[in-house]
């Protein structure tokens, strides 16, 4: 059986949302038994009520210091910001950060990456700057990474009977699993949804049907 991806068109999911009642009003009807249903981490997030204006955030001396010294990337601000740092911070802890950020300087002369996030945590690493997503009222918030992700995915798989699946994408390649039910080949979901079928833009499809993966997987 071959592979197909059904992204699923939503309204616009607010804090006022409950990711369960998400799934149950958009895609319970298009589901059959052995799909995974894939969830974008910032639509789960934003139902925890972890989008948070940029104008309600308060930046301390650390963050103003600390955020000049993140790399740029291509795929997008992250913590080179004041604003998105200052999260970072509120999520992990001052002193957490800044041994992050020591060791992060050690090693960054040998060619080591991934230092600061391994230290500072897998939450700070989700985190997306505000005005990276053009939705609004999104766009001028820091949406956090989810809270408890695998939690919530084995709570859904047992109202729905089918396997969940959290999952933070971009546009240029990069795919990971951050939250599943238990129940999935997380190296292969990720291959599959690497072409990012959620979109990075305007198209309110947080949501993603994989149908024939598990059946492959047997």
């Amino acid at each position: 059986m071959s592979i197909t991806l059904f992204p699923i068109k939503t309204n616009l999911i607010t804090e006022k949302d409950n990711i369960s009642n998400v799934v149950e009003t958009f895609a319970l009807k298009f589901l059959q038994q052995g799909d995974i249903l894939v969830i974008a981490e910032s639509v789960l997030a934003i139902t925890q009520g972890r989008a948070i204006p940029e104008d309600r955030i308060h930046v301390g001396l650390i963050a103003r210091i600390m955020w000049r010294f993140v790399a740029k990337v291509p795929y997008g601000i992250g913590l080179r910001s004041q604003i998105s740092m200052q999260c970072a911070i509120n999520e992990a802890g001052s002193l957490r950060i800044l041994i992050a950020a020591f060791f992060s300087a050690l090693t960054k002369p040998f060619g080591i990456k991934g230092i600061f996030y391994r230290i500072a945590g897998k939450k700070t690493a989700m985190i997306d700057a505000a005005h990276t997503t053009p939705v609004e009222p999104f766009d001028k918030c820091v949406i956090l990474g989810p809270d408890k992700p695998d939690a919530v995915s084995q709570r859904l798989k047992k109202k729905f009977g089918i396997e969940f699946a959290v999952m933070d994408i971009n546009d240029i390649g990069g795919s990971w699993v951050i939250g599943n039910s238990g129940g999935i080949p997380v190296k292969k979901l990720e291959k599959i949804m690497i072409i990012n079928p959620l979109g990075q833009g305007k198209e309110l499809t947080p949501l993603c049907i994989v149908r024939g993966l598990l059946k492959n997987s047997r």
